[in-house]
């Protein structure tokens, strides 16, 4: 499979670049678009580009809201051998990050010295296995996937979470080649705006309806007529807005997944006629369609030591396929939370909700 090159020379000279506080250099335009930017701190290696950041705490977070959502910082491979490093970033980005012994994660998925790392890995004892390939490999031009339903796995991180999370942190400790195994990001403002009036008009006010998995609420387990197990407080599914206004920029955008993170027994769309076959679904699948058109979304070529920073409230991704029996991969990921906007305010955290 052909993917194509994370950042062609064209792109590079198109690109918007300036200093940043603190000795930063920002390159807007990781799409011929402008959408997304690279950070980088001339001779600096990990630790200092992090007490660099520390010392200039808003340079990082206003490059990712001018850069509409993604940040890439190249060159950060001295943070697999100092986990705490990553901690450190990720305070910078909000004043919560998440410890994941303390919200259900499976022990195995832990970093086991700093338990605020998310560790997603084909190797032991994470063993969790990539998405599978798309089917057909390649769209009809023959080009590599990323729209849906084509491309699989859209998503917002823990989108079933009220208040959700805002930004997530993620470091190629040990990547595979070049071509499998990308993320790919969408941006969901761009992609708001390009609806049309109608359409922006249709969508305001309404909400998507968000659950975990596992929980027998997924489109397969729906159209297969699996029985739901009964939930339990902290699993109840949340209403989330289709249109979330960032709280930084004031910008509006799209917030939704797809199959995976939606309930479809009785949703996806709350108000609207549930079910994979009904209006609500009709409307998900178009708007996900939309937003994960090729023009809206950036593909990144892992490459050991990059650090890639997403914006949950105004993007989504998705992982791709890697050859997992040949390949080993090792990502570490951190959350951060503390500013979902004003609609979320004084609202207890659904997912530490007391088991009755």
């Amino acid at each position: 499979m052909t993917a194509p090159a994370r950042w062609d020379y064209a792109t590079r000279v198109a690109a918007k670049e300036r200093a940043m506080e603190g000795g930063f250099t920002l390159v807007r335009g990781l799409t011929s678009g402008g959408f997304g930017g690279t950070v980088t701190l001339a001779g600096a290696d990990a630790a200092d580009l992090v007490a660099t950041a520390e010392a200039a705490p808003c340079a990082l977070p206003a490059a990712l809201a001018e850069c509409g959502g993604v940040l890439l910082i190249p060159g950060m491979g001295g943070v697999a051998t100092a986990p705490e490093l990553l901690l450190r970033l990720s305070r910078i980005f909000g004043p919560e990050v998440e410890n994941y012994r303390e919200t259900g994660s499976a022990p195995n998925l832990v970093h086991p010295e700093v338990p605020q790392i998310f560790v997603v890995s084909n190797t032991p004892p994470a063993s969790r296995q990539p998405p599978a390939k798309p089917e057909p490999e390649l769209t009809p031009e023959g080009k590599f996937p990323v729209q849906f339903p084509q491309r699989r796995g859209w998503h917002s991180d823990q989108s079933f979470r009220r208040p959700p999370p805002d930004v997530s942190l993620f470091l190629g400790v040990q990547t595979v080649p070049r071509g499998q195994g990308q993320t790919l990001f969408a941006d969901a403002t761009a992609a708001y705006e390009a609806l049309s009036p109608e359409m922006q008009a249709r969508i305001e006010g309404v909400d998507g309806l968000h659950i975990g998995g596992g929980l027998g609420r997924r489109r397969e387990a729906v159209l297969a007529g699996t029985p739901a197990p009964a939930l339990k407080p902290n699993q109840l599914p949340q209403r989330q807005p289709l249109v979330r206004e960032h709280p930084v920029t004031g910008k509006r955008a799209l917030y939704m997944c797809e199959y995976g993170q939606m309930d479809w027994l009785e949703g996806p769309i709350y108000g609207m006629e549930p079910g994979p076959h009904g209006e609500g679904a009709k409307l998900l699948e178009a708007l996900m369609s939309h937003c994960t058109q090729e023009r809206f979304v950036y593909v990144h070529e892992w490459t050991p030591g990059d650090l890639v920073i997403w914006d949950n409230r105004c993007t989504l991704h998705a992982a791709t396929w890697f050859d997992a029996e040949h390949e080993a991969r090792v990502m570490w990921r951190t959350t951060v939370s503390g500013n979902p906007g004003a609609m979320y305010e004084g609202e207890a955290k659904s997912w530490l909700a007391a088991a009755e």
